[in-house]
């Protein structure tokens, strides 16, 4: 695992936020959860504010750490898709509960959040 990368002193909780420390991280997860999976292109029209060079390496962090798994599709023309793997889905009840704390508190503090993330009330089976 390339970007998980413990201190001498790291300990379980450092080790689950290096898992999805980053900027899109776990905006990406949600997304693959949610709605995935999706292509590169489809994944960089869903945020528009990222860059290809940045997308590129969240995405290649996200799988070397086995949350995501890339894969080509069957057809004339194979194309790559991302998808949440069994271990990613069992880092979403986390970022679930991070979401409605975060929610919760922006409420509390009557802010307007720069990046607006709706999470489903349920969550649909993965096919």
């Amino acid at each position: 695992m390339s970007c998980v990368k413990l201190s001498k002193n790291g300990c379980a909780k450092e080790f689950t936020l290096a898992m999805f420390s980053g900027k899109w991280k776990t905006v990406i997860l949600c997304n693959l959860h949610y709605h995935g999976p999706y292509r590169f292109n489809e994944l960089m029209r869903l945020l528009p504010k990222v860059s290809h060079k940045v997308l590129t390496s969240q995405l290649r962090e996200l799988v070397e750490d086995q949350l995501i798994t890339r894969y080509t599709g069957a057809g004339s023309q194979p194309q790559v898709y991302y998808a949440l793997t069994a271990l990613g889905q069992s880092l979403m009840p986390i970022i679930d509960a991070m979401c409605a704390w975060g929610e919760h508190r922006i409420q509390h503090l009557a802010v307007t959040p720069q990046y607006n993330i709706h999470l489903p009330a349920e969550t649909p089976s993965q096919p």
